[in-house]
């Protein structure tokens, strides 16, 4: 019995340190000689594809930064590799250390944080509906009755649900696989308006075929801190990161970067976003944090 209860110890001890060894980035990536960011393929000017494996935008430039002061912490030069993520795997693809820093347009919220952490807040969402511009929809209101399309495994699916409850309204709901096929539903006329964070929205229009088609409308339905995410207990880590954009911040280089990637034209089309910084984010840039969205819900 007593051995048995050596064994079953010895191997809780041997599972701890194996999870501790895991979730120590800064040791993994050094040993390793590489890092492996999360990236979106059509996260609007946060994170999106250029083809052929290459990624760009304001959340991967970030990433960038934080990866160049990686490299000193670890005293090498480190291979970044590109993992596609989707709002489905984003969260257990950072759990089980397939990725090691997400770097595309999550949400930072109570329960995400159960699983996983963020760095600093670097980008406020605003929720809203994207539409035809021939449809005359300018509200949520006039919603009721029609198809509304949404990305699979997003808070917008929470969002979308809530306010349709509280409304009243009763509408179809289409779900897409990412943001791109989302986007494809409104394009196509499968769905008469798209749901989803005001950033990606913009982002998609801009790189449509006729962006002049389309429209932003109606109310904003949800506020959301847009963050980073990192592994969870791992807190050399998140202060490497959170100092990396507290320096950013203090230097005036995060600014540049949101007007470089949100007001600029940018690849592959040269088309502009042309979304200007929130009064909220630049409040989050003035007082940097890590809250979730229920503490802007309570705002």
């Amino acid at each position: 019995m007593k051995k048995q209860l050596l064994a079953i110890a010895v191997t809780a001890l041997v599972a701890t340190g194996a999870f501790a060894q895991a979730t120590d980035t800064l040791a993994k990536v050094k040993a390793s000689g590489s890092v492996t960011m999360g990236v979106r393929d059509s996260s609007g000017a946060l994170s999106y594809t250029l083809g052929d494996g290459k990624y760009a935008g304001y959340h991967v430039e970030v990433c960038q930064r934080i990866i160049a002061n990686l490299e000193k912490a670890a005293g090498k030069s480190l291979t970044v590799k590109y993992q596609p993520v989707t709002s489905q795997n984003r969260v257990p693809l950072i759990q089980n250390g397939t990725v090691d820093l997400e770097c595309g347009s999550t949400t930072n919220n109570a329960t995400r944080q159960k699983d996983v952490s963020f760095a600093l807040t670097t980008f406020v969402e605003e929720v809203r509906i994207a539409v035809k511009a021939s449809s005359g929809i300018t509200s949520i209101a006039q919603l009721n009755g029609k198809t509304v399309a949404t990305t699979t495994g997003t808070t917008s699916v929470q969002t979308l649900r809530r306010n349709e409850r509280a409304s009243g309204m009763d509408f179809k709901e289409l779900l897409g696989k990412d943001h791109a096929d989302s986007f494809l539903l409104l394009e196509s006329g499968r769905a008469d308006a798209f749901v989803m964070d005001g950033s990606i929205l913009a982002g998609n229009i801009a790189n449509a075929k006729n962006p002049a088609d389309f429209k932003i409308v109606g109310e904003v339905l949800s506020v959301e801190p847009i963050a980073i995410m990192l592994h969870k207990d791992d807190p050399a880590f998140k202060k490497l990161a959170d100092d990396t954009i507290r320096d950013l911040i203090k230097t005036g280089e995060l600014a540049k970067l949101y007007d470089k990637w949100f007001m600029q034209p940018i690849p592959p089309k040269n088309a502009r976003v042309g979304l200007a910084a929130s009064d909220t984010l630049k409040a989050a840039w003035a007082n940097p944090n890590d809250k979730p969205m229920e503490d802007y819900a309570k705002k």
